[in-house]
């Protein structure tokens, strides 16, 4: 079970969403995702520096620290 745990969470680093999807919760993986999508449109056309690009890390880390979490 805990291999699951570190491959949700890794899946969903790189894809916010996709590993709480996998792990059952699919709103809350579509909603990481569209969360995701608009935060990376507003930083490339309002924050398109280090700092921005520095939240987006912080979110996917986020997003699969919480895969991770909830499995």
């Amino acid at each position: 079970m805990e291999n699951n745990a570190i491959a949700y969470g890794i899946l969903s680093f790189i894809i916010p969403g996709l590993g709480q999807a996998l792990n059952g919760y699919t709103k809350k993986g579509i909603t990481m995702f569209a969360i995701v999508i608009f935060l990376n449109i507003f930083i490339y056309f309002f924050i398109n520096n280090p700092f921005g690009h520095f939240i987006s890390l912080i979110y996917s880390l986020y997003a699969g620290y919480d895969a991770y979490k909830t499995y």
